[in-house]
């Protein structure tokens, strides 16, 4: 699919997210256990950027920028992951637009970045797919982007966030994939714990016996 078609339909895509949800940063779940992939673990993360096409209006980005910036979020992430078998994730950088400043709100351009990804199996020397996987993602919604984040941020930091960001959106792929690829089986997985027992109210203290003042007297014995 060319890439202005891509970006035209992603672009509508988003806008229309934004409008429901906001979306949290790609690197702000790294401390949170991540979610299971079976026996996958990271070997290489291999970047290609030199084919990457520029979607005016946007900034320029530097020669080898996003290969840095996307294979250092691929090994933050994916390092987390310490399964028994190595798999390479191959990203080859198709197009790009970073935001530049424009009127807030009604013309400021948004940022983004699409890929095409390959997951390869080490042991097998091939990949686990016939065809790339072409991913788009943007930058995270939010205060500093709402106004177009050309106005807010330089180009390294539009870099960095969509790279954070495209890490994510491959790690949910893999994720969609996992039974199939990297040998998951939900049944092996450890059941949730079990949320915390609620205490039972304590039962209420029986009323207080009458006063011995207030008994009535007891009947006198009658004579047989």
């Amino acid at each position: 699919m060319p890439i202005s078609r891509t970006f035209t339909r992603a672009a509508a895509l988003c806008a229309g997210l934004a409008l429901l949800a906001g979306c949290a940063p790609g690197a702000a779940d790294l401390n949170d256990p991540p979610e299971p992939l079976g026996d996958f673990r990271l070997g290489y993360a291999i970047v290609v950027d030199k084919n990457a096409k520029m979607v005016p209006p946007s900034r320029e980005a530097e020669p080898g920028e996003w290969e840095a910036a996307l294979k250092k979020a691929l090994e933050d992430r994916f390092a987390r992951y310490e399964g028994d078998q190595l798999y390479h994730i191959a990203v080859n950088v198709d197009g790009y637009a970073l935001a530049v400043p424009g009127v807030p709100v009604v013309l400021s351009p948004k940022s983004i970045l699409i890929v095409s990804a390959n997951v390869w199996d080490d042991a097998a020397g091939k990949k686990l797919h016939e065809e790339a996987e072409q991913l788009s993602v943007f930058e995270e919604f939010s205060g500093d982007t709402v106004v177009g984040s050309g106005l807010t941020r330089t180009r390294e930091e539009q870099i960095q966030s969509l790279a954070e960001n495209m890490a994510k959106r491959i790690e949910r792929w893999l994720v969609s994939n996992r039974e199939e690829w990297f040998a998951y089986d939900p049944a092996t997985q450890p059941a949730p714990e079990p949320a915390p027992a609620t205490e039972p109210a304590p039962e209420e203290a029986p009323e207080p016996a009458e006063a011995a003042g207030d008994q009535p007297s007891p009947a006198a014995p009658t004579d047989a």
